[in-house]
């Protein structure tokens, strides 16, 4: 394992810092400073406030930097020193205008203490095949197991952990995968004691705890499999395994059918979590999620496990981290295309509202397979499943590059979103540049990708907890340098949406003739340069390094809360409307509140929610007003799959993240679309548009006049006002509620 100590370190001066803010002025969107000051500034514990944004930037830049690998020599030459430093200040101007900036995790995490203590924390999400797999040298190993020992637990265990670290996961449980599940060789006997003196006795006990006291009175260990959990992550992660390895004899050589676990000392639900950040649930998300998994387990006696008792359990992980401190967890279950217990899984509305809407569930396919009937059935129904192809995944960088036999060939799912396609254990690592933002504030947009490439390949030199991990990052060194803002930039430079218009071609392996895209040239031209800019930044950077170049560079992210800061268009996305109301709901004892009221922004109390408050943003779109502008709800279903194709086409090596929308009367459509870019679109998902159809509906259509009535009633800048009504003063651990970080749901926030 690397160590993260670095022998010299590269730093920015208050001079420097001071001399960019004079300079540059941050582009922040409608919703930008609130949404950066609930999400990522951190807690300054010695100062009683959170961060402003150019020591958050700071951080972040420092934080990565001093990542780079020759840092770690006993010696480092001055001449290395200078061109870091140069390098930082570059990257500090960057982001401080916000014409580009790294992933969430990397706004929230990077330069911490907490960064050192977890490498893993950098990467936003993970990609896990659920089949039986050796922990390996990891820094969690089940005391009962050896490293090169397969266990069933052990992807859950990569799952929970990443999960509880705010990661994403996106899982396999595709049919060459839980085919390699063993049979369930016996029950389990489930019995989890709990001291009377811990705060949380009562709360468990009515769950199923019994008294930890009575139990030992009662009771010998010599015939039981007894684990005592520590306040760590770890201590719920060992914990699951202990029972879900216990049903299988290969881990439980003895046939012990009783587990019995001791959760005293997990701290009481409120008391604060070092780390990450927030307070605890206390344990009884956990004590309800073991009995729910063991029961699962149980059930399956006689039996191999199936995807869909996969997907639950893993869902049943998801559903304990999101009740824990982190405020959502982002799964992607990945099944087989013809598994229609798998496919139909979230109609089980019971089952839906427990515990299965913790992952967007999504279909592997090859360019092969053409029966998209069904699927196309069940999203027009409820939105899933979403679609991943692992064939051009493995066997394609960009489409305009042709067929590379096996150029990814360990491919087996997606982060996620979508927009990374992953081999086992693998995580994505994100950056992302707002090109229009970056064009205004005189960046050179070769340079600025650059710099993003540069980014995230320093980010692959950290430290990894998983075994299986390090083994796939040392390999690929995979990136992926992203743009966000694209409708935006292209109205911008081009004067039309890159699709021009559409011809009839004949499918000669279908018989049935489909619609082509046109493209724009010029735009062609463009996205191809930027590319290949990319490719060489990462090159000219890995020589310097000693390290192989990235197995692949680029990806279009759904950047939700990021494009919120710039305010620009999310990823590929088309901006939802012209002209909007944006609602955004805050704790009540938020401070920002007096703040927003002040400055003549509508604040009135949630109608769905107790403590909340509902604050409206007016935001226009970039470029509303002219002619080849086109919102979500205008532009058709075809046009964005075409879109999602140019990108995957001329841009995006990994995959392009992107959420379908549709009208009701394109529903019908879906099924030929899916069928006609089977060759060519890497990952998709398709939702049906949703006006504002429900009161405080978090984005609201609204007409040019409305949209300036509400501009004029905001009379102060929301920043100015806090700082001159509390000096800047704030509050710890107060965050946005229910905040979503794109289309589907499916990435975590930070």
């Amino acid at each position: 394992m690397m160590n993260t100590a670095t022998q010299a370190s590269v730093s920015l001066t208050p001079e420097f810092i001071a001399a960019t803010e004079k300079e540059i002025t941050p582009h922040w969107g409608e919703l930008g400073w609130v949404t950066y000051k609930r999400t990522y500034a951190r807690w300054l514990p010695d100062q009683q406030r959170n961060e402003e944004w150019p020591e958050t930037v700071k951080r972040v830049v420092e934080g990565n930097i001093n990542l780079d690998p020759r840092l770690q020599a006993d010696t480092v030459a001055p001449e290395v020193l200078t061109e870091l430093t140069t390098e930082a200040q570059s990257l500090f101007r960057l982001i401080y205008g916000l014409a580009a900036t790294p992933s969430g995790r990397n706004l929230w995490i990077s330069g911490t203490d907490y960064q050192h203590r977890n490498g893993d924390a950098l990467n936003n999400c993970w990609f896990i095949a659920v089949r039986p797999q050796a922990y390996g040298d990891s820094h969690i190993l089940p005391s009962y197991l050896t490293q090169d020992q397969v266990a069933v637990s052990m992807p859950f265990s990569f799952m929970f952990d990443q999960l509880m670290k705010g990661g994403g996961v996106g899982f396999s449980v595709t049919p060459n995968n839980v085919h390699q599940m063993p049979v369930v060789d016996q029950t389990v006997d489930l019995t989890i004691v709990i001291d009377p003196e811990s705060a949380s006795y009562a709360d468990s006990v009515a769950l199923g705890a019994v008294n930890r006291s009575e139990w030992m009175h009662d009771n010998s260990l010599a015939d039981v499999r007894f684990y005592r959990l520590p306040d760590t992550r770890e201590g719920w992660v060992l914990a699951n395994a202990n029972m879900m390895d216990a049903h299988f004899n290969s881990t439980n050589p003895e046939k012990k059918t009783k587990v019995v676990l001791d959760i005293s000392d997990i701290r009481p639900k409120n008391a604060p979590i070092h780390g990450f950040g927030g307070t605890a649930s206390g344990p009884m998300p956990l004590v309800e999620m073991l009995f729910d998994i063991n029961q699962i387990l149980n059930n399956a006696v006689g039996r191999q496990l199936t995807a869909v008792d996969c997907t639950d359990m893993g869902n049943m992980i998801g559903k304990t981290v999101v009740a824990g401190n982190v405020r959502r967890s982002a799964e992607l279950a990945l099944g087989g295309a013809e598994d229609d217990a798998f496919i139909t899984m979230k109609q089980d509305k019971d089952q839906l509202y427990h515990h299965r809407w913790a992952s967007n569930n999504s279909v592997a396919v090859d360019s092969d397979f053409t029966d998209y009937a069904p699927i196309a059935d069940s999203i027009q129904h409820n939105g899933e499943p979403g679609i991943v192809n692992l064939g051009l995944s493995r066997n394609y960088g960009r489409l305009i590059d042709g067929r590379q036999e096996g150029i990814d060939e360990a491919v087996e799912g997606t982060n996620p979103c979508g927009e990374i396609s992953l081999s086992n254990g693998e995580p994505c690592n994100l950056f992302e540049v707002f090109p229009s933002v970056a064009e205004e504030q005189g960046w050179q947009l070769e340079d600025a990708f650059g710099l993003g490439a540069r980014y995230t390949k320093r980010v692959t030199f950290s430290h990894y907890d998983w075994e299986v991990s390090r083994k796939a990052i040392q390999k690929n060194r995979r990136i992926g340098v992203s743009m966000s803002g694209i409708q935006d930039w292209i109205l911008k430079t081009f004067k039309q949406r890159v699709v021009t218009g559409f011809e009839a071609k004949h499918d000669a392996e279908t018989g049935k003739t489909f619609m082509q895209p046109i493209y724009n040239q010029a735009a062609v031209n463009r996205f191809n340069a930027l590319y290949q800019a990319v490719v060489k930044a990462d090159q000219d950077y890995s020589d310097t390094l000693g390290c192989q170049p990235s197995i692949k560079h680029t990806t279009v992210k759904p950047s939700g809360t990021v494009a919120k800061l710039a305010g620009v268009s999310e990823g590929m996305h088309f901006h939802y409307a012209r002209y909007l109301i944006q609602r955004i709901r805050f704790q009540d004892s938020d401070p920002l509140l007096p703040a927003l009221k002040a400055s003549g922004y509508k604040v009135e109390p949630d109608v769905y929610s107790q403590n909340t408050m509902c604050v409206e943003f007016p935001v226009k779109a970039a470029h509303a007003d002219e002619p080849a502008f086109a919102s979500a709800g205008e532009v058709s279903m075809a046009e964005q799959f075409a879109t999602q194709a140019f990108l995957q086409t001329y841009w995006s090596d990994n995959a392009v993240s992107c959420t379908v929308t549709f009208q009701p009367e394109e529903g019908q459509d879906i099924s030929d679309l899916l069928l006609q870019y089977r060759h060519t679109i890497k990952s998709t998902s398709l939702l049906p548009y949703s006006g504002a159809d429900f009161k405080q509906a978090p984005k609201e259509p609204i007409d040019a006049a409305t949209y300036d009535a509400k501009c004029q009633e905001i009379t102060a800048d929301v920043a100015e006002q806090f700082a001159a009504m509390t000096g800047n003063h704030d509050q710890k651990d107060i965050e946005l509620v229910d905040q979503s970080d794109c289309e589907s749901g499916a990435c975590p926030i930070r």
